[in-house]
């Protein structure tokens, strides 16, 4: 009686994980001898589970996201009204390809680090187009000192080593 227990208790211990490595249908195989019998055997086959469908941020959380970064970029910049709406669809259509981005490749990070960065240089080019030279320039400062980007003029401190820069050279 026990062994039949334990045997069976193992048995659905090991299912989730050889549904997690086989894709495709899985055969669970029991082989169980009470001590004194004849063995049971047992043989099952279960379907596949679909694989759940992560689903995206909806439009309004996208659209929320898009109109916070444009009320800053507005208030930063002193953007004109129609600057501020061609600056809004611009973040809207960044944002959205993001984050279906994040949703389609979420198990395949260099896929999405390839395309944010993609959308993130056309998103940089639509909004250069869009902002005077005295606005962008500013937006870039900006943008850079968010990121850590280093300033060419103030760059002090001890390089990375194997960069150079000092007299152990």
């Amino acid at each position: 009686m026990k062994l039949l227990l334990l045997s069976s208790l193992l048995v659905l211990a090991a299912t989730p994980a050889v549904l997690a490595q086989a894709p495709t249908a899985a055969t669970v195989k029991t082989k169980v001898k009470p001590a004194g019998q004849p063995s049971v055997k047992t043989k099952t086959t279960q379907a596949p589970e679909a694989a759940p469908e992560v689903a995206g941020p909806s439009d309004a959380e996208i659209d929320a996201k898009a109109n916070a970064l444009t009320a800053n970029m507005q208030k930063n910049l002193a953007l004109n009204p129609q600057q501020t709406e061609k600056v809004r669809a611009i973040n809207r259509r960044a944002i959205d390809n993001v984050e279906t981005a994040r949703s389609r490749y979420r198990t395949d990070p260099r896929k999405l680090a390839g395309i944010v960065e993609s959308v993130s240089s056309s998103r940089l080019s639509a909004i250069k187009d869009v902002l005077t030279p005295a606005q962008f320039n500013k937006y870039q400062r900006k943008r850079e000192e968010k990121m850590g980007v280093p300033n060419v003029q103030g760059v002090q401190g001890t390089p990375p080593p194997g960069l150079g820069g000092g007299s152990d050279q």
